[in-house]
């Protein structure tokens, strides 16, 4: 039964629920919280049968702003650093995602999860860009949100604990600075891109093409140094609460209690592919003399954004960690609807 109250006590409502359950999860330590925040708090307001309607345009704009967070992570000194040892990087990246795939694979033939939704769910890379662009190719972004953010948490916290553990305290995440001045003329031109890119993205066959755009564009602008990319953590925070109540306003009982039902079997092919990593992280420091740490966090399948913050704060080869991250993001960006077509096909046989 869907529920009606006045838009301005509905809205409140659910900012608030979102603060709070984003404070929650920030005082915990729990990665990803301004967007799992909101997310969560629309999955409690869909399955107590409030509609939640994210207009679509402020949600395409934030979609360019997660388009552009990703751009920003792209440098000339990334693209030297994978040049340079390409072959490590290929191995690297391969063994990752056909790890991912074959999990995927397994879900979807024993229907844990539907075929391009498992597949979909199971892709390493960043899991906002994973969910969004799974809904322009017949996935269930619903079901693949809750495979990737569940990932996400738990692949995290494996991370930051080893971190921790190695080298006696590296791990935390930096000091968020809120209210920090941004820079206004990289802002304006921040923005400007965002506006720029969406609008291309929106008209274009591409899918997901408002976020797609702005990473391509941002990505191209950033490594010629003709922008310089300001993302104030406000609007940040924003855009993640767009993003997540997006995500979690497709959630219903019926797909809640699916995933309830699917969550041991998807628990164990997440920590089957930590496991898988890790040994991929050995081959590293075996055959290559990479640093344990640096190899591990690598190849931790998926989280970027918390694998450079707990790189930040520890002795690691930082260049080499995001290369790889990166390098993977956009292997998995550029083929992994072609991917996700054959594997769930093969699945039905």
């Amino acid at each position: 039964m869907t529920r009606h109250w006045p838009p301005v006590l509905f809205w409140t409502a659910l900012i608030v629920a979102s603060g709070a359950v984003t404070l929650a999860l920030e005082v915990a330590g729990l990665p990803a919280a301004l967007l799992l925040g909101p997310m969560l708090s629309a999955i409690v307001f869909s399955f107590f049968g409030f509609r939640i309607a994210v207009p679509k345009l402020p949600f395409n704009l934030a979609q360019g702003v997660v388009g552009c967070l990703i751009a920003r992570s792209i440098s000339w000194p990334i693209l030297q650093e994978i040049s340079s040892d390409w072959m490590l990087f290929v191995a690297g990246v391969l063994s990752v995602v056909i790890a991912s795939i074959l999990l995927g694979w397994l879900l979807a033939r024993f229907q844990v999860l539907p075929g391009t939704t498992a597949i979909w769910g199971a892709f390493p890379g960043a899991a906002t860009v994973m969910t969004l662009m799974s809904g322009s190719f017949g996935a269930d972004m619903r079901l693949v949100a809750f495979m990737q953010y569940t990932r996400v948490v738990i692949v995290t916290i494996v991370a930051a604990t080893i971190a921790r553990l190695w080298t006696g305290g590296g791990g935390s995440a930096a000091a968020v600075e809120w209210f920090a001045e941004p820079r206004l003329w990289p802002l304006a031109q921040t923005l400007l891109m965002v506006i720029a890119g969406v609008a291309i993205g929106r008209r274009s066959p591409i899918p997901a093409g408002a976020m797609i755009v702005p990473v391509i564009l941002g990505s191209a602008l950033n490594v010629a140094g003709l922008i310089d990319i300001e993302l104030p953590q406000i609007l940040l925070a924003l855009c993640y609460a767009l993003v997540g109540w997006g995500i979690g306003s497709r959630f219903d009982r019926e797909v809640i209690r699916h995933a309830s039902k699917a969550l041991p079997r998807v628990l164990a092919s997440i920590f089957a592919l930590v496991a898988i990593c890790a040994f991929f992280a050995a081959l590293l420091v075996w055959f290559a003399g990479i640093d344990p740490l640096s190899a591990y966090l690598a190849t931790s399948p998926g989280g970027a954004d918390a694998v450079a913050i707990i790189s930040a704060s520890t002795n690691v080869d930082i260049a080499f960690v995001m290369a790889m991250q990166i390098a993977r993001f956009f292997f998995v960006m550029a083929l992994g609807p072609m991917l996700a077509r054959f594997v769930a096909g093969r699945s039905r046989l």
